[in-house]
């Protein structure tokens, strides 16, 4: 979601800059743009592809040494070039003067201001005239209103008029080599170079520039010139951050064989996993950190917080954390969680997972449990540098490699790998594991990518069952106990690629209302495990046949659940215990992908929705 570039260099840096927007194409956007000081100010916007916002550049000769480049992800306008990033202010408008055709102050903003509509009726007041939807247009005229010769205090002042949540990069016509920068609850880190110093949302946008990074913090500020940059906190004092060596590898991102990145990264979990797992030799708990052990024996229960996918996830790791090690745990939606009243208890372990680990409602619901007192913290997350890790007291980076689709695969499986080694960590830390049940579960994980492979064998047979989901427009998943989960994130990743409308429901609800919903017009389908719930499915599935309903079923070779009249049959190599999840969610995975192929939607860039939510 809404990716930030900016540079100051002794180069033309127009190419770097939209070089490194393609790098931040796997976040999600709607249109793009590019700002350069060049005897004044210049900007290229689109619609459309970066690959066209560089054609545009090159065509209009575009170039400069100080300049700010965006992707935008719609909040507060429609995706129109009028409203793509990055906005100017041409200063007020004098009478009935026509508007400047000289940009003064050129912003790029990632994030919402709440109270834009107050400041915008007084800049209004005072002549400025609006040319966008956009919540960010306000703070181009507020940079403009209060610039006194001095960008730097021109921020300092601008920013205690803003509520909600932004990271900035702007520069001024008259100053032609600086650009200040702001970052408060989306992230920013500033990347240093060779007498040229950069702003970006993450390290990726500068892979193969600079492998040098600052993370911001919270509050932080920046004034960025070629060969310096100056920090302030939150309290306006100069502070030095650690300069960290950070190698975003661009080539991950690369398609290579594969016609989309979704196909390409669901090929990649069997590595993703194993990678994930690597170095895992015994259960135990200093894997999550160094105090690891001291707090999982202080803790009495859990509560997970996470959004979409990762939510899932969570679900799945309820009944692992309970059946497994025996601790009470809840999971929570994080954007509802933290505006409700809750009873905090301080014995809790609240685990975030996030793919990026910058997932605002997430970040902002682990914030809000640490402020009740909440204070024993673990993440779940796959960028070792984000803001979650930083902030949390344990953690587990998984090592699935860069998701560039925005319907998550990989990063879903090596999240439910770790949440499984976290339970098996926990209940070792509390009595409940024996030396046996360990060596037996690290041999199961150890098996997990082989087991994998021969899960993505299964995919002619999908691709036969998407043929019979191309014309539907609704569909039904169905799962008990620990696939419950997986039918929701089936039906999520159906939604979300091929636009179908799908919904999830625990097999055992359908006779309290789903079941009025079937006809031989929706497909249902069914995970279906050989486990100590497979007769109660079968019970259920017999309910849908028997309304005329089409089912298909993932079933394990030894649950007799057979292909017949109105129902489609595909066997899973292997049932595999409470490992099953991981396994089964990577044939419904597959069914989306080539739904989606065959009813032409734009499978890794789904209209619509971004990669990574940094906006509430």
């Amino acid at each position: 979601m809404c990716g930030i570039v900016a540079a100051v260099s002794h180069r033309n840096i127009v190419p770097l800059l939209v070089q490194g927007l393609e790098r931040l194409e796997y976040r999600g956007y709607d249109s793009c743009g590019v700002a350069v000081h060049a005897s004044g100010l210049k900007r290229a916007r689109s619609t459309q592809r970066v690959s066209e916002l560089m054609e545009q550049v090159s065509a209009e000769h575009i170039e400069g040494t100080t300049g700010i480049a965006h992707t935008r992800w719609a909040t507060h306008g429609v995706p129109a070039v009028h409203n793509a990033h990055p906005h100017f202010s041409h200063g007020p408008q004098l009478g009935s003067a026509p508007i400047s055709s000289v940009g003064r102050v050129a912003v790029v903003h990632n994030g919402i201001i709440e109270n834009y509509e107050d400041i915008k009726a007084q800049l209004q007041s005072i002549g400025y005239v609006f040319q966008s939807q956009t919540d960010t247009e306000v703070i181009a005229h507020l940079m403009d209103s209060l610039y006194k010769g001095d960008l730097f205090g021109a921020l300092k002042e601008a920013l205690p008029k803003l509520r909600g949540a932004y990271a900035l990069a702007i520069f001024h016509k008259d100053e032609p080599n600086r650009i200040v920068g702001a970052k408060s609850g989306s992230p920013l880190i500033l990347g240093v170079g060779a007498s040229e110093v950069f702003l970006a949302s993450d390290a990726m946008a500068l892979a193969g520039v600079t492998d040098q990074i600052v993370y911001l913090e919270e509050g932080d500020i920046v004034d960025v010139r070629a060969q310096s940059y100056r920090i302030e906190d939150k309290s306006r004092q100069v502070v030095n951050r650690l300069v960290k060596t950070v190698t975003a590898h661009s080539g991950a991102a690369e398609l290579g064989p594969y016609t989309h990145y979704m196909q390409k990264e669901i090929f990649e979990q069997p590595r993703a996993i194993a990678d994930t797992l690597e170095g895992v030799q015994a259960v135990v708990p200093d894997l999550f950190g160094s105090n690891a052990e001291a707090v999982f024996k202080k803790i009495d229960n859990v509560l997970i917080l996470a959004c979409g996918t990762s939510y899932y996830s969570g679900c799945v790791a309820k009944y692992w954390l309970e059946s497994v090690a025996k601790i009470s745990t809840q999971v929570e939606i994080a954007s509802e969680y933290r505006y409700r009243d809750s009873v905090p208890n301080p014995k809790t372990l609240v685990v975030t997972i996030s793919q990026s680990g910058e997932t605002a409602d997430t970040l902002a619901a682990l914030k809000h449990a640490v402020s009740l007192g909440m204070t024993h913290t673990l993440t779940i997350c796959n960028v070792s540098t984000s803001a979650m890790v930083r902030e949390c007291e344990l953690s587990y980076v998984t090592r699935a490699g860069v998701e560039v689709g925005v319907a998550s695969t990989k990063a879903f499986t090596t999240q439910l790998a770790a949440l499984f080694l976290l339970t098996l960590c926990v209940a070792q830390s509390k009595g409940q594991l024996t030396e046996n049940e360990q060596e037996r579960f690290l041999k199961e994980m150890r098996h997990l990518p082989v087991a994998l492979q021969a899960v993505l064998a299964l995919e002619p047979q999908i691709m036969r069952w998407s043929e019979d989901f191309v014309l539907k427009e609704n569909a039904l998943f169905l799962g008990r106990g620990t696939h419950y989960p997986i039918a929701m994130e089936g039906a999520l990743k159906l939604k979300e690629i091929t636009y179908i409308h799908a919904e999830a429901y625990a097999a055992g609800e359908l006779k309290h209302g789903p079941l009025a919903l079937v006809t031989d017009a929706m497909p249902v389908v069914a995970v279906a495990p050989n486990d100590t719930l497979i007769e109660k499915l079968k019970s259920n599935l017999q309910e849908v046949r028997a309304r005329g309903g089409v089912l298909y079923v993932l079933a394990d070779a030894d649950s007799k659940i057979e292909n017949a009249q109105g129902i489609h049959v595909i066997r899973m190599p292997e049932h595999y215990g409470l490992l099953s999840p991981i396994l089964h969610v990577v044939p419904l995975q597959l069914l989306a992908y080539h739904t989606a192929c065959a009813r032409g939607t734009d499978v890794d860039k789904p209209r619509n929705l971004a990669k990574s939510v940094t906006v509430e």
